[in-house]
């Protein structure tokens, strides 16, 4: 699994910023940027929120047992058509379209 400041070096890289861009629209030093991205200290989580909204994004706790799940879901674009549903889940489209042929 990678590491949250490893996906947000991603995130940066593909927005195509400098450690130092993204320092200044997060309001950081740019010596904070680089050690969170490094892994040569355990940043705050505080920081890690400031680097993900500063790149559009927003940290997420999800339960261990439905992120592999979500990752998929995620990485199709939203287009798994037949997941079972879930606590709160809408139903699928295949279950409402089977609801609504009456099977």
């Amino acid at each position: 699994m990678i590491s949250l400041p490893r996906q947000l070096a991603q995130a940066r890289r593909a927005q195509r910023l400098t450690q130092a861009d993204l320092a200044e629209k997060a309001g950081l030093s740019r010596m904070a940027v680089q050690k969170a991205e490094s892994g040569s200290t355990d940043p705050r989580l505080s920081t890690l929120e400031v680097m993900a909204r500063a790149l559009g994004m927003e940290i997420m706790l999800v339960p261990a047992a439905l992120r592999r799940d979500l990752e998929h879901f995620v990485q199709s674009g939203g287009r798994i058509v037949g997941q079972q549903p879930g606590v709160e889940a809408p139903a699928s489209v295949v279950d409402q379209l089977l609801d609504r042929l009456g099977k």
